[in-house]
């Protein structure tokens, strides 16, 4: 007899049904695992997908500001400053440092900025006119940047999560929809077999005990019969042993004296 559906190629022993039950519970405690840790990422890719809504509408609102200021500056200065502000610059005052975030398992990158204090490269800039239209365009680039950042962070976690969350739903549905099913026909078809088994063992065991009473009955009825007829043959010796006595002896004359 075979179970229904896909099963293991496996001999129907008790240690093959104790091997596949232990199977069968390390899948279901699998499957709760990765259905949670499923769950925690969803909920946390959510978040996230809401966070870059915002964060876009916010550099959106950030760049507008940034490119009337700049706009400003051009118009204060009568001309581009770019090549003046580059010749100025030697090191970088907006810095970006790198951190990992643990979220069920997973490693999320974390991008967060900062400034070098003590580093102002710009204090000569715009000097002679629209200085302070340069500072204010500095400070909203600044902004403008702060929000590419906290954009840039959210993206990469938001590629990362996704393909995460793939894989692990992936994995539930094969334990879910593959593992389980053909570890339970496998223990279905074992528990068949093994009732098979016992039914023919206790089928083989009735004949042996039905073959044993006939014949301890045979023997019986043997030694019965053994019985009788030895008992016979004694009866039989006995009467002849009680037949008629010597006609000599049978009365005895009685001494005759002188």
């Amino acid at each position: 007899m075979s179970g229904a559906g896909e099963r293991e190629a496996v001999f129907p022993t008790r240690q093959s049904l104790g091997l596949m039950k232990a199977k069968l519970k390390g899948a279901e405690q699998g499957h709760s695992l990765l259905k949670r840790k499923s769950e925690a990422l969803t909920k946390r890719f959510r978040e996230i997908t809401r966070r870059i809504d915002e964060a876009k509408r916010k550099m959106g609102r950030v760049m507008q500001i940034a490119s009337f200021s700049l706009a400003e500056v051009t118009y204060a200065v009568g001309g581009d400053i770019g090549y003046q502000v580059q010749e100025s610059v030697k090191s970088a005052r907006f810095r970006v440092r790198a951190k990992q975030e643990n979220v069920s398992g997973v490693l999320l990158p974390a991008f967060e900025s900062y400034t070098e204090d003590g580093i102002n490269d710009f204090a000569m800039t715009g000097l002679g006119k629209g200085g302070q239209q340069v500072q204010r365009c500095r400070e909203t680039y600044a902004r403008a940047v702060e929000a590419l950042v906290e954009l840039a962070s959210l993206q990469t976690a938001f590629v990362i999560l996704d393909e995460v969350i793939k894989v692990v739903n992936r994995r539930v549905n094969a334990i879910e929809h593959v593992i389980i099913p053909r570890t339970e026909n496998t223990i279905k078809y074992i528990n068949s077999e093994l009732d098979e088994l016992d039914r023919e063992e206790f089928y083989r065991l009735k004949k042996v005990a039905n073959k044993k009473q006939r014949d301890n009955a045979a023997l019986d009825a043997e030694m019965a019969a053994k019985r009788a007829a030895q008992e016979g043959n004694e009866k039989t010796d006995g009467n002849e042993n009680t037949g008629p006595s010597d006609v000599l002896g049978a009365d005895e004359d009685e001494d005759v004296i002188f």
